[in-house]
């Protein structure tokens, strides 16, 4: 049997995520845990960055854990845990820190960017590009699905792991980015990318009321009810392609066409059409985030499993640097 490729990504707690966080990352995830080695983490050290408050952290954590379970991940196909929970990963940041010039981590987007607006910039802000790498290399992953923002932080792991076999040997394995080029551009209510940075976006665990009055919100031209409508110029067009066949988005494009079809109409159909998507999921969800006992044996779980397929790479790197 041919060796299953190894794929690692992770996901920060810093909110609940929205229906562009599912088909920019979430769907794409879930749809590779069958036929690959899939390691997710929740990347809660990662968040300390951008949630101080302990209990808003610990609270996004458990919704993170309930969305990736309510839409389909699969905890005995993918090795799932919550990052924290395996502290090889600061031994081996550690490890790495000789090998990772200030010169490399000054280059990095997060802390160009950082510095650019005027930000404080501490040491987790710093080395936030050193522990992804520490993320990535512990598990001697084969393949990191990045977005083209994300490349550089892999080519920084890359770098790292180079440096580090060239002064230990043949170590660390050296990862792939794999940017796709069919990743879902999911417009928000504004027709920005949906961002939680620019408030527009629709979230995917609210209730029935809520989910509708977002998406009212949808900025839309001012043509008439009776006007007919271009589709190809459309918000809820867009958000609709995402979830329906194309059968079903012939025929709204068709109302929009002929007119006599007003927005509100279209809205309300795009609602219906979340509802009936996202409806079993989101009962799911609120089932699990209710039973945080069970989230948490999820986690550990994972977490042992993470910490036992790790083990041997941790155990030669001690060995190679020579701690014991």
């Amino acid at each position: 049997m041919a060796k299953r490729v190894k794929v690692l990504t992770g996901v920060k707690p810093t909110g609940t995520p929205h229906v562009g966080n599912y088909f920019g990352a979430l769907k794409p995830a879930l749809a590779i845990q069958d036929n690959h080695e899939l390691y997710l983490f929740i990347a809660n050290l990662h968040a300390l960055n951008t949630v101080p408050d302990s209990k808003q952290l610990s609270e996004y954590t458990y919704k993170v854990a309930a969305v990736y379970l309510s839409l389909g991940l699969d905890p005995k196909k993918t090795v799932f845990w919550r990052q924290s929970d395996v502290t090889e990963v600061l031994e081996l940041m550690w490890y790495m820190t000789p090998f990772a010039p200030m010169g490399l981590l000054t280059r990095a987007h997060s802390y160009k960017d950082a510095k650019d607006k005027g930000k404080d910039i501490n040491m987790g802000l710093f080395n936030y590009p050193l522990l992804m790498a520490a993320d990535i290399l512990l598990f001697s992953t084969d393949q990191v699905p990045v977005g083209q923002d994300q490349k550089q932080h892999c080519e920084i792991a890359r770098d790292i792991a180079i440096r580090f076999n060239n002064q230990y040997g043949d170590i660390l394995t050296i990862p792939e980015p794999v940017i796709s080029e069919q990743t879902a551009i999911v417009p928000g209510i504004d027709g920005r990318k949906m961002s939680k940075s620019y408030n527009n976006e629709i979230p995917i665990f609210e209730s029935s009321k809520n989910l509708r009055k977002c998406i009212m919100k949808i900025v839309t031209d001012s043509k008439e009810l009776d006007e007919p409508k271009d589709p190809n110029d459309s918000i809820i067009i867009d958000l609709y392609k995402l979830i329906a066949s194309k059968e079903e988005v012939a025929d709204l494009s068709q109302k929009y066409r002929q007119g006599g079809y007003g927005y509100g109409h279209a809205k309300q159909d795009l609602f219906l059409a979340l509802e009936g998507f996202f409806g079993k999921s989101r009962q799911e969800y609120f089932r699990l985030i209710n039973d945080k006992a069970y989230i948490d044996k999820i986690l550990l779980d994972g977490a042992r499993r993470a910490r036992d397929k790790c083990g041997n790479l941790m155990e030669k790197v001690r060995q190679v640097v020579g701690i014991k």
